[in-house]
């Protein structure tokens, strides 16, 4: 769910003058997208609930500085990527959380009613395998990946988000990518029978 530029545009202006419902209205155009994020970034979906809820928080606090230079969607992006790092940071261990969250699919992914019950299912599955590999990837190519292929933000945008040079930035998507290909190529292979 989107909204014409010039109606975010105002939303956003009303919210820094402490409108509560403007800025409520931009939370529900950018929550669902913030949260897949914060799951592709690699929480799991209660610590992706508790994250979206400290990102739009954050967002709140610091509207006034929002000087419009990027989109309101690849600002909140970055504070999403902080939040995540910081949230990351304070687990334990990798080996203590090995499969946290895993049995849950993504939590939103809009199923075409165009397709049949087969394709729906297999798109459901496609995806499942999809975060399953992107939790194996190393937090800088994940989030590589995510922004770029998933979130289709440009090279440009994503690597501001992450805070890195473009150089830098296109190596952890082309590290994530190759890695990511591997994951997934038993997936992708066609079964000759």
């Amino acid at each position: 769910m989107t909204a014409p530029a010039s109606s975010e545009r105002d939303l956003v202006r009303r919210a820094q003058g402490g409108d509560e419902d403007a800025f409520a209205e931009l939370v529900a155009l950018h929550g669902a997208r913030v949260l897949r994020t914060l799951r592709h970034f690699g929480l799991d979906e209660r610590e992706a609930d508790e994250v979206a809820q400290e990102v739009f928080l954050r967002a709140w606090r610091g509207l006034s500085r929002f000087e419009e230079r990027s989109q309101l969607s690849t600002w909140l992006y970055r504070i999403a990527h902080n939040e995540a790092h910081r949230r990351r940071a304070r687990r334990d261990p990798p080996d203590a959380r090995a499969g946290a969250g895993l049995d849950d699919p993504i939590a939103v992914v809009p199923e075409p009613s165009a397709f049949g019950p087969e394709a729906q299912t297999l798109s459901r599955e496609f995806y499942r395998v999809l975060d399953r590999a992107l939790v194996e990837l190393p937090a800088s190519w994940r989030e590589a990946v995510v922004l770029r292929d998933i979130e289709g933000l440009s090279t440009e945008e994503a690597a501001r988000i992450v805070g890195v040079r473009q150089a830098a930035f296109k190596s952890r998507l082309h590290r994530g990518r190759m890695a990511l290909r591997a994951l997934l190529e038993p997936y992708l292979t066609i079964q000759e029978g």
